[in-house]
């Protein structure tokens, strides 16, 4: 199940056109982390068209009850290799790693003057940009939504494999960060960036159970080994 999370929202008439595009493309779930506007306006309502419900139901609430097994936010702006936490996939991309059913994922979406910052980027599991004009790369939030939504609505196939929740996940990370912690390192920014990178890796790759218990089974030997 997918929801989309609108980061303080600005503007009432772009609410309610994201409302509008969600239902033309089949997604019903809308949050709204700290509103700036009234998304039950005229305006919204006005815009939003046949999707009022979507707008009815829409829930409000701040980042700390944000909890979804998959959070993915969306940037304009990208970083370079170094740069981790903005190292993008396409709208394409995150079609194919979506192939399963049965988890939650929250889709994010940034304040229309500036986006997300990086401490918001930084609770994503990982991020998506539009290939876009590289001299103007930064589209209306309506317009962003649209293309993404559409992109992964056209997902033609769904695997039975159940991915790893974020139970599972969670587990993980503290064993292979418990790993990383036995292991020397030339400074503590490298083994900070070692961490980020196989956390990056892991929420990427959508692990099956059956691998996430291989790889548990690996790291607990790994760690007895390293006593």
């Amino acid at each position: 199940m997918i929801s989309i999370i609108l980061v303080e929202p600005e503007q009432e008439g772009n609410v309610g056109a994201i409302a509008r595009v969600m239902k033309n493309l089949g997604f019903s779930k809308l949050i709204l982390v700290n509103p700036k506007c009234n998304h039950l306006s005229e305006e919204a309502r006005k815009r939003a068209k046949n999707a009022q419900d979507v707008l009815k139901k829409a829930k409000i609430c701040s980042w700390a009850k944000i909890n979804f097994d998959f959070l993915i936010g969306t940037t304009a702006k990208i970083g370079t290799d170094f740069n981790i936490p903005r190292s993008p996939l396409t709208p394409n991309d995150l079609r194919n790693a979506l192939q399963h059913k049965g988890r939650n994922v929250g889709l994010i979406f940034g304040r229309e003057s500036h986006g997300l910052n990086n401490k918001e980027i930084e609770k994503c599991d990982f991020v998506v940009k539009i290939p876009a004009n590289s001299r103007y790369e930064t589209l209306n939030i309506s317009h962003a939504v649209a293309i993404i939504l559409y992109e992964l609505q056209k997902k033609n196939k769904i695997t039975e494999i159940r991915p790893i929740g974020n139970k599972e996940r969670t587990y993980l990370f503290n064993m292979i960060n418990q790993t990383l912690n036995k292991l020397k390192f030339n400074s503590e920014t490298k083994k900070q960036t070692q961490k980020l990178v196989w956390k990056r890796i892991l929420a990427k790759s959508f692990l099956s159970q059956r691998e996430a218990y291989a790889l548990f089974g690996y790291f607990r030997k790994l760690l007895e080994k390293l006593k």
